[in-house]
């Protein structure tokens, strides 16, 4: 018997208890699915009288459903950086921003209506509700630099080693002299952020430094931030020499606000940033700064991804991607005299 309304990919998935994906196959005629499954899927492709999207005039290619990638903000370079690597793969991308929870969770419990294999998320928040969701729809996702906590240790992601990625910048400008260190992180609620400046108080403590409060402040990971809360650093009784913002945009935000303070960068205060932007080593001064690969998350997470949709069991679920410390001529010793770069970036694992 036909069911009424037009069947979605989902709707055949869930009664037959198996992945979208996997009805994608039997509809390809592909040959990695049991004889049981395919039998059990090609009966309630017909009872559901399912048809597949219509395809332009001519086009022989098979059915492929693209996968979704989700920012909570395409706003950045970091965002484009992402993007790049997710697209270098041979998954047929979609790409939206829904930037507030509620959004997010609207779009999970709208997924019935909308023909996706998959989704990667960037900087999203996993709530219950949208994880439920994902899970009724039998939908294989991945985390990019998820914002908030995992409800579920299962849950696939990916990252940087930002503990590290803290500890390596505090490393460096406590090695210049510097002990009045201030850091400026992103949001409170994002692991990555967390995650930096933890190593940054961890290696204030190993050198015996002790942590101002003052000296921490939080924000988004965009310019703005970074100059807002530069002024308000700047402008403290014993402010600091040295800043480590969260990301390259804070980053540049802070010698914005250095100079408007007829500061000198990197003679007054020494700056590092966090992500090494392809514009950071092009910046007024270059940048130092912490890279994280962001091009090889995105593919990383693709791949992962993948890995899925062929009901493989990834190579990784939960994937830290190594930082390294660039060294440039934001950043100098306290007394002001320069580094001697001889011409390129020194970098530090």
């Amino acid at each position: 018997m036909t069911k009424p309304g037009r069947a979605t990919l989902e709707t055949v998935a869930v009664a037959a208890g198996v992945s979208m994906a996997t009805v994608s196959k039997v509809l390809n005629d592909r040959h990695d699915v049991g004889p049981g499954t395919r039998l059990r899927v090609q009966r309630l492709l017909e009872e559901y009288d399912y048809a597949p999207p219509r395809r332009s005039p001519g086009r022989t290619t098979p059915v492929r459903l693209p996968v979704e990638l989700i920012f909570g903000a395409l706003d950045s370079p970091y965002s484009v950086e992402i993007l790049r690597g997710v697209t270098s793969g041979p998954l047929d991308v979609v790409v939206s921003s829904r930037p507030t929870a509620s959004e997010l969770v609207a779009w999970s419990a709208g997924l019935t209506s909308q023909e996706r294999c998959g989704a990667i998320l960037v900087t999203s928040e996993l709530t219950p509700a949208v994880q439920d969701n994902l899970a009724r729809a039998r939908l294989p996702y991945v985390l990019i630099d998820p914002a908030g906590e995992l409800p579920d240790p299962s849950v696939a992601t990916v990252g940087a080693t930002n503990w590290a990625g803290g500890v390596s910048a505090t490393r460096h400008l406590l090695e210049l002299g510097h002990r009045r260190i201030a850091v400026i992180g992103g949001p409170e609620a994002m692991l990555c952020s967390r995650a930096r400046i933890a190593g940054y108080s961890s290696e204030l403590a190993s050198w015996g430094v002790a942590l101002d409060p003052a000296l921490v402040r939080h924000g988004s990971f965009h310019h703005r931030a970074g100059y807002d809360a530069a002024l308000a650093l700047l402008d403290l009784p014993d402010p600091p020499t040295a800043i480590f913002a969260g990301s390259d945009e804070q980053a540049f935000g802070v010698i914005e606000a250095t100079r408007v303070t007829g500061r000198r960068i990197p003679e007054d205060l020494s700056v590092v940033g966090f992500d090494d932007l392809p514009v950071a080593r092009w910046f007024s001064p270059p940048l130092t700064t912490v890279r994280q690969p962001l091009a090889d998350m995105g593919r990383t997470a693709a791949g992962i991804l993948a890995e899925m949709l062929t009901e493989n069991e990834p190579f990784g679920r939960q994937v830290e991607l190594a930082t390294k410390l660039v060294v440039r001529a934001s950043t100098a010793p306290l007394d002001g005299s320069p580094l001697v770069h001889g011409g390129a970036a020194r970098a530090h694992g």
